[in-house]
């Protein structure tokens, strides 16, 4: 069933646990990872990243989405992941998304205050839910990250209203391997400062246990998760093509796949 990114995260919050963000592909691994979901009996949030929207149009992405969404019995959050413009997060809005995350955070504080607030006022008048994102999750082999500051994150969470905030503290985009440890002291601090659900960006490279841990002792009701299924999305597909090499038909190969990152991906779960 659909669901807002605040109704889950909120939930989430009161409950200590953490609600897993999956970065989409296409139609096979969103409809995985509904099932897995089901199967497990919790909500989940399927998201499309500037990569899937880079090769799908929104429009398209917000209704297969609300389809998988609408044919399991947990919730499940449509949700626009990184976006830096204003127009595309008003269209995905209209598209049918029922969460956005405006990223505001190579702007100065000030600016991202400013859009963030326009992205909020225009999603919630249309009940949508709004994450924003305050420091800098830097990327492997990429940008260098910039911790979040406790003080500019109780200044933003109050001025922009935000359902959700992401922060940095030590996490990084895309790395392959769970090797970055959380400053959990930075995140008690930020934690103290406000009360908004925490989100955790490149939550593939944080130990599996610690990732356990804080879903159930912190304020980190969301981790993004992507590589780790992208990468056991590769193993699977060459697993499956090696013990079928004469296969070529597409669907055959890809239900074979599916039914291998469901159960990938409910153990993930599980653990959070």
């Amino acid at each position: 069933m659909i669901a807002s990114l605040a109704d889950v995260l909120q939930d989430a919050l009161k409950n200590r646990y953490a609600v897993a963000g999956l970065v989409c592909l296409g139609w096979e691994d969103m409809r995985a990872y509904a099932r897995a979901a089901e199967a497990e009996g919790v909500p989940v949030i399927l998201q499309a990243g500037p990569g899937c929207r880079a090769h799908t149009p929104i429009p398209v992405l917000a209704a297969m989405m609300r389809s998988v969404a609408e044919s399991v019995s947990v919730p499940v959050v449509v949700h626009l992941d990184h976006s830096r413009d204003l127009d595309e997060c008003r269209n995905a809005i209209a598209a049918g998304f029922t969460g956005v995350m405006y990223d505001g955070s190579r702007l100065p504080l000030g600016e991202n205050i400013r859009h963030t607030s326009e992205v909020v006022s225009m999603a919630h008048a249309a009940g949508v839910s709004v994450e924003g994102e305050i420091g800098f999750v830097g990327y492997a082999e990429g940008e260098s990250s910039a911790g979040t500051d406790p003080d500019e994150a109780q200044r933003f969470a109050v001025q922009t209203g935000v359902d959700a905030m992401a922060i940095s503290i030590g996490n990084v985009h895309l790395q392959t391997e769970s090797a970055t440890e959380l400053d959990e002291e930075l995140l008690s601090k930020i934690e103290a400062s406000t009360e908004v659900p925490l989100v955790i960006h490149g939550g593939s490279g944080v130990p599996k246990a610690q990732r356990a841990a804080l879903a159930r002792g912190s304020a980190i009701c969301k981790y993004n998760i992507g590589t780790e299924l992208r990468q056991a999305f590769g193993r699977d597909l060459r697993q499956v093509l090696a013990e079928h090499p004469q296969r070529f038909d597409r669907i055959e190969i890809l239900a074979d796949l599916e039914a291998r990152i469901v159960l990938t991906t409910r153990e993930l779960l599980r653990a959070l």
